[in-house]
């Protein structure tokens, strides 16, 4: 068996006397998507701040790509290859999208002894790379203001990927997109996958979960109520699991 990208060994949270996580442990396979589900309250966005960075946890081990994995910040996590795209996205929405994507990479190229920018290198680029994701935009030149969600969306995750990412955090991605938007944004997330990226996707809707991903862990009270794959499950289980109660039909209570 292959080692895991990610590793989360009993992972624990505590602000003062409350116990945000008590114990969490499950792993992230290269080009495995996660869906991780449970309640509000449950401690998914402190799981996801820690493994992003943004929290130092109480407690636990990670290992990231074989090895310990103890970021400070999330530039750290991200210069390791590990990315959060929440909801509303890091891009800056009066740049055009050639610029957004090389925002802090910048191609040069010298003339009579000075730097310019490379211009039609980074256009050429940027157009290669999310015609090469499936993300059709009629020009790199519009600024991100003018584009739909789901265009940037895809500007956000591809730039990742062309970036050398190995693991990406989507935190409700698809919150605020209609149905078309949501079936493509769900497609390229498998595409992403297919390129041996780890992704973890927080998500309400059941129904993308199932659509998505290969494994489904449901976080309940601060502990790992489930750890299944998607294919040997329902979703009547999975509510069970993040319930806590009897899942229908099955005639099993989901434990932590």
């Amino acid at each position: 068996m292959n080692e895991p990208l990610l590793k989360l060994d009993d992972i624990r949270m505590n602000f003062g006397a409350v116990q945000a996580l008590r114990g969490i442990s499950f792993t992230v396979g290269k080009g495995e998507v996660i869906a991780l589900l449970g309640d509000n309250g449950a401690g998914k966005s402190t799981l996801v701040k820690i493994i992003s960075g943004g929290l130092t946890p109480t407690a636990g081990r990670m290992t990231f790509d074989g090895r310990p994995y103890t970021p400070r910040s999330p530039s750290e996590a991200k210069a390791q290859g590990i990315e959060t795209v929440y909801q509303d996205l890091s891009l800056c929405p009066n740049i055009d999208v050639v610029g957004n994507f090389f925002m802090g990479r910048e191609l040069t190229r010298n003339f009579l002894g000075l730097k310019f920018l490379d211009e039609r290198a980074m256009e050429e680029a940027t157009n290669r790379a999310l015609g090469d994701a499936g993300t059709r935009i009629p020009s790199m030149r519009t600024t991100v203001e003018h584009l739909s969600g789901g265009q940037r969306q895809a500007i956000e995750l591809n730039r990742f990927v062309h970036w050398g990412g190995k693991l990406v955090l989507l935190d409700e991605p698809f919150a605020a997109l209609g149905v078309e938007q949501t079936r493509r944004g769900l497609e390229m997330i498998r595409r992403v996958a297919a390129q041996g990226i780890g992704v973890i996707i927080i998500t309400h809707i059941m129904q993308q979960a199932f659509q998505v991903a290969d494994r489904i862990v449901v976080i309940r009270q601060g502990v790992v109520a489930g750890d299944v794959r998607a294919r040997d499950t329902n979703a009547d289980a999975v509510i069970g699991m993040i319930t806590g109660q009897e899942a229908a039909g099955t005639g099993q209570v989901a434990s932590a």
